[in-house]
């Protein structure tokens, strides 16, 4: 029977969340229908809601279930997500966030595609698009089942009902309502799951957690230790190069303050991991059939699986299990808006405009990705009720990410000289092979290779083969893209046969995004007929909100935008004084050498 009570908070919680959502998609400006706008809040996120929804990347449903279920399971040391999506902040902080951010790109695909061309970006598109709806379903076939744990609630419908709810105001408002809502998503997790602790730490029938028998700490055998590294970097490095990430760098006003998000989130995904990890131990210490739970014992997969929703069932009252629920019906939303939202913002930008309709207006972009929206958001909720292994897709997209995505995007950032399409595409071959060779037991996918140390029984690779696949992807983009190089420029190897005109057969009005310029000019890329702009012409202010600043006022995030003006126009006269010191000194023959021309140099004040 229905659990009134808890379908009238779930209903209570719904409406909060979706009055907050359509409220922050009014601070969108009115008329302002830019990809700016909507994918990115307009680069305008505060430093308050910014921190909330940059935490909010990684604390979601898959999150805190999870912990919790690892901390069952396998015991603290085998917790490595909290720690290490929290290092992946840290690190995509230090060598991502200030360089992306500097540029002004709107998604994570654009350095791909400006240095691998509009289809190469097109296909490094669908790892990245799986991962995320996969991501999404997953959370929403988790609250399913939480839902019907704790109010006997169909978890056909509390999906369908989670689901359109978080499409709608996604729908609405864009960013600006992911990250308004992430505030309160994030509030309702912390409250929520501490305010069930000392209940479920008091119950009669919890042992202490310093008992002998209640091993919640775990080990790591010795055969195991490859593999626990193996998923560590997994975690560590394959947490960087997904949209949800990046969309939020890219919102934040300046460079300096994206990499102050990411630091700041990694330590809030730390201490969001807290309540799930007591709440684990709390159901390590449990002896289930003590208490009012009536299924197998001891639990099975499945059971395992929804060890949260357990503990707040059978371990709290009904008024503060109430109170957990919103804490997990908030996190599974706080993570499906902003799925579906980086997914649908990758297809408009990267794969709609970019590769079949490159003279799409702004307005036609922004409907394309509304209809995404809608589209993204019917698959992730198809999936999440008829595909019973999500949490394997998922897995399998999580792998592809970072073995294909990572190590391309790290050359594309840092070394974008040293790589190019064809490099791009032997990379991901062999990156994709090598995963694959390995099998996916949650799959059924059977290992065509078995690396040294294969455990038999359990069907599992014990070798750190992801890490290897990673390794020799970037090791075959680099080799391929210098001998591609070498060939064609020596001469060995004609321009004809250049066919992705990327080394020597480049067409003359396709340029790339260059390294910045001494004087911090904005660069442009021209792609075919299109023309795609990253940075601000008129350098207009410290916000950065439209792309690149000068960067001798990199190192102060507070000066005013009317002083950051003020200089710049200083530093232009300077510049335009030096030129015309030079003319006249050289004579006027001069002038036209000392002035790049559009072909040297595509750059302007």
């Amino acid at each position: 029977m229905i659990n009134v009570a808890g379908v009238v908070s779930i209903v209570l919680f719904y409406l909060l969340i979706l009055v907050v959502g359509i409220w922050a998609g009014r601070k969108k400006q009115s008329g302002n229908d830019s990809e700016e706008e909507v994918m990115l809040a307009g680069r305008s996120i505060g430093l308050f809601v910014g921190i909330f929804t940059m935490t909010a990347t990684w604390v979601g449903g898959g999150y805190i279930n999870g912990t919790a279920e690892a901390i069952y399971t396998s015991g603290l040391v085998w917790c490595q997500a909290p720690f290490g999506y929290a290092l992946s902040l840290v690190f995509g902080g230090i060598f991502f966030a200030n360089p992306m951010r500097k540029q002004g790109y709107i998604t994570m695909l654009d350095p791909l595609q400006d240095s691998f061309g509009e289809r190469m970006g097109g296909l490094l598109f669908l790892p990245a698009l799986c991962g995320e709806v996969f991501w999404a379903a997953g959370i929403l076939a988790a609250l399913g089942a939480t839902l019907s744990v704790i109010i006997d609630m169909d978890h056909r419908t509390s999906v369908i009902l989670s689901s359109c709810i978080a499409i709608f105001y996604t729908l609405f408002g864009g960013l600006y309502s992911v990250a308004y809502t992430d505030v309160i998503q994030l509030f309702c997790i912390f409250i929520g799951l501490w305010m069930c602790i000392p209940f479920a730490w008091t119950n009669e029938h919890v042992r202490s957690l310093s008992d002998m028998d209640v091993d919640w700490i775990g080990h790591v055998e010795p055969k195991q230790r490859w593999f626990y590294i193996d998923y560590g970097l997994l975690l560590v490095f394959g947490g960087i190069p997904w949209q949800v990430y990046f969309q939020r760098v890219l919102s934040s006003k300046t460079a300096g303050r994206a990499q102050l998000l990411s630091y700041v989130a990694a330590a809030g995904c730390i201490l969001m991991a807290i309540p799930p990890v007591l709440i684990g131990a709390i159901a390590k210490a449990t002896p289930w059939n003590e208490t009012d739970y009536k299924g197998p014992y001891p639990l099975t997969v499945d059971e395992t699986s929804m060890i949260l929703p357990m503990v707040l069932q059978y371990l709290t009252p009904d008024f503060v299990s109430f109170f957990g629920l919103g804490a997990v019906s908030a996190a599974v939303m706080s993570s499906a808006d902003s799925s579906v939202l980086s997914a649908a913002s990758m297809f408009a930008r990267n794969v709609y405009k970019l590769i079949f309709r490159q003279k799409a207006s702004e307005m036609e972009i922004i409907w394309v990705m509304r209809v995404a929206i809608i589209v993204v958001g019917i698959l992730a909720t198809i999936m999440a009720l008829t595909i019973p292994s999500i949490y394997g897709l998922w897995s399998m997209c999580s792998d592809l990410v970072y073995v294909i995505l990572f190590p391309q995007l790290l050359m594309v950032v840092h070394f974008k000289k040293h790589c190019n399409t064809y490099g791009s595409l032997a990379a991901y071959i062999v990156a994709l092979l090598i995963r694959l060779s390995g099998g996916e037991a949650i799959l059924g996918l059977p290992a065509f290779i078995k690396y040294p140390g294969y455990d038999e029984e359990e069907k599992q690779q014990m070798f750190p083969f992801r890490t290897m696949a990673m390794l020799l992807s970037l090791i075959t983009l680099v080799f391929v893209s210098w001998w591609t190089k070498m060939m064609f420029e020596s001469g060995k190897l004609p321009p004809s046969y250049d066919y992705f005109r990327c080394v020597v057969n480049i067409p003359e009005d396709v340029q790339r995004v260059d390294d910045q310029s001494e004087s911090g000019e904005q660069l442009s890329v021209m792609a075919g007929p299109l023309a795609r702009s990253y940075g601000a012409a008129t350098m207009a202010g410290k916000d950065e909100r439209n792309g690149r600043i000068n960067p001798a006022l990199e190192s102060d995030d507070d000066l005013p935008v009317a002083e950051a003006r003020r200089l710049n126009q200083q530093t232009a006269q300077a510049q335009v004084q030096k030129m015309l010191d030079k003319a006249t000194g050289s004579g006027g023959g001069q002038v036209s050498q000392s002035m790049p021309t559009p072909e040297q140099d595509n750059t302007a004040f």
